[in-house]
C-alpha cells in the first residue's frame, strides 16, 4: 500500500496563507465574521419560533412545516446577503475584496445544495435514517464544489489516487473507492425515486388489483436497483467481466448459507403473481389467525385480534396449508354447537336457535341462519346453529359469543335444558366389605 502524497496541496496552502496581511485582508475577515454571526442569529431565532404554538394545533403544524422548509436556506442566504453588503461597502472604500468574491459562490452553492438535497429527501419516504443522511450528503457535495471553486480539486484527486492498495495485478485506490460509493449512491437515489413514481402511478390505477400492485412495485424496484448497481460499477471503471467469479461464489453461497433467504424471496414473488394472498385477506396458518397487513420480499405481516403483528416467512405460505377466509368470497359460515336434554323437543329448540341466529349482530339475512340436528349424543341431543357473516376480518369469536348469549336467554325462557355430562353407576355383586350371606 502506497501513501506518497503530492506536495501541491501544501504549496497551495502556503501560497494562500502567504498573502500580505494588509488592512483589506482583515476587513474581509471582519465582514465574514459579522455576516456569519448575523446568519447564526437569524437561524437560531427561526429555530426557537418553531415551538411558539402548541403542538396539537393545526396552525402549529403548518407553521412548523413552513419554517422547517426555509430554515435550511436561512444561514447561507443570510450570510450571503451580509457578504454582498460588506463587499459593496469595501469596494466603494477602495479595499480589495478577493476573499469576499470567493465566499459568494461558496455560499450560493451551499444554499443550492441544501435545497436540492432537502427536496430529494421530501420526495422519498420520510424517516430518521433519511433525515440523518441529509446533512452528510449536503456537506460532501458542498466540499466537492468548494474544492472546485478553490482550484484544489485536481490536486486532491491526485492525492486520493496516490493512496492505493496493490493486490497482484489489481490496483485499488481510495479515489476509485470513493467514485464507486458516489456512483452507487447517485444511481440508487435515482432508482428509488423512479420506483416511488411507479408505485404512485400503480396505486392510483383502477385496473390493477392490490396483489399485482405489490408484485409490480417490488419487481420494478428490484430491477431498477440491479440496473443502478451495474451502471454504478460501469461508471466507476470496474470491469463487469471480473464479476463472473463473484457471481459463481454468490451462487455457491445461495446454495448453502442463503438457501432459506433465497427460498423466501422467490416464494414471495410466487405468492404475489398467483394472487393467492392479497393485502387485507383474512388467513389462518396453523393456529395463527389474522388479516394480511403487508406483503414484503421475505415475509408477510399478519395482524391478529390481539393487535400483535406476526412476521410469517413466505416459504411457509408455499409449503404449509393456508386457510384464506376471503380468497374469492368474504362470506364465511360459523358453526355454533349446542346440546339439549332428551326430555326437550328438538324441533322447538331448532326454531329457537334460528331465531337467536337472526337476532345476532353481523349475521347475514341471506343466507339465513339454519339449525341442524347432528346426532344423539351420550348426554343429550346435539344441535348446531349455522350463521353466515361477510366480515371475517373482525373476528369469529365475537359472533359465537353473541349467538350463545341469545341462545341461553331463549332456552331459559322456554324451559329447555342444556345438559351436562352424567354417569350412572351400576354395582354388580355384593357391596364391598359386606360379608356374604350364609
Amino acid at each position: 500500500m502506497t501513501f506518497d502524497l503530492p506536495v501541491e496541496i501544501s504549496a497551495l496552502l502556503e501560497s494562500w496563507l502567504a498573502q500580505p496581511r494588509s488592512p483589506s485582508f482583515w476587513w474581509q475577515i471582519g465582514v465574514l465574521a459579522l455576516a456569519a454571526s448575523g446568519a447564526w442569529l437569524v437561524h437560531r431565532t427561526v429555530g426557537q419560533s418553531l415551538g411558539l404554538r402548541s403542538e396539537g394545533s393545526e396552525e402549529y403544524a403548518i407553521r412548523r412545516l413552513t419554517l422547517s422548509s426555509i430554515q435550511r436556506l436561512l444561514f447561507p442566504l443570510s450570510m450571503l446577503l451580509g457578504v454582498l453588503a460588506g463587499r459593496a461597502m469595501l469596494g466603494d472604500l477602495g479595499y480589495q475584496v478577493k476573499l469576499l468574491n470567493l465566499a459568494v459562490p461558496l455560499l450560493t452553492s451551499l444554499a443550492t445544495i441544501r435545497f436540492a438535497v432537502y427536496f430529494l429527501r421530501k420526495t422519498f419516504r420520510p424517516g430518521p435514517a433519511v433525515k440523518a443522511w441529509e446533512g452528510l450528503i449536503s456537506s460532501s457535495a458542498w466540499i466537492i464544489v468548494a474544492l472546485h471553486l478553490l482550484g484544489w480539486l485536481p490536486t486532491v484527486l491526485e492525492a486520493l489516487d496516490a493512496i492505493a492498495l496493490q493486490i497482484g495485478a489489481i490496483r485499488v485506490s481510495l479515489l476509485e473507492s470513493i467514485k464507486l460509493v458516489l456512483a452507487v449512491a447517485l444511481t440508487w437515489v435515482l432508482a428509488l425515486w423512479l420506483a416511488r413514481v411507479i408505485e404512485g402511478r400503480l396505486s392510483r390505477s383502477q385496473y390493477v388489483n392490490p396483489s399485482m400492485q405489490v408484485a409490480l412495485v417490488k419487481l420494478s424496484k428490484f430491477a431498477l436497483l440491479t440496473l443502478a448497481s451495474l451502471l454504478a460499477l460501469e461508471a466507476a471503471g470496474i470491469d463487469l467481466t471480473a464479476l463472473a467469479v463473484f457471481g459463481g461464489a454468490l451462487g455457491v453461497g445461495l446454495g448453502f448459507g442463503l438457501q432459506r433467504i433465497a427460498s423466501n424471496f422467490i416464494s414471495g414473488f410466487i405468492v404475489l403473481f398467483d394472487r393467492s394472498i392479497r393485502p387485507g385477506d383474512v388467513i389462518t396458518i396453523g393456529e395463527k389467525f389474522g388479516w394480511v397487513q403487508e406483503l414484503c420480499a421475505r415475509y408477510i405481516v399478519v395482524r391478529d385480534r390481539d393487535g400483535m403483528e406476526r412476521l410469517i416467512p413466505n416459504e411457509s405460505l408455499i409449503t404449509n396449508e393456508v386457510i384464506n377466509w376471503s380468497h374469492s368470497d368474504r362470506n364465511v359460515r360459523i358453526k355454533v354447537p349446542v346440546s339439549i336434554s332428551y326430555n326437550d323437543d328438538p324441533e322447538r329448540a331448532m326454531a329457537l336457535l334460528e331465531a337467536a341466529g337472526r337476532d345476532t349482530p353481523r349475521a347475514l339475512v341471506d343466507p339465513a341462519p339454519a339449525a341442524r340436528l347432528l346426532a344423539f349424543g351420550d348426554n343429550g341431543i346435539e344441535l348446531e346453529l349455522r350463521i353466515w357473516i361477510n366480515d371475517p376480518q373482525l373476528g369469529l369469536v365475537g359472533v359465537r359469543s353473541d349467538a350463545y348469549v341469545r341462545i341461553w336467554r331463549l332456552f331459559k325462557a322456554a324451559g329447555i335444558v342444556i345438559p351436562f355430562p352424567q354417569r350412572d353407576l351400576h354395582l354388580v355383586g355384593p357391596w364391598p366389605g359386606k360379608p356374604p350371606e350364609a
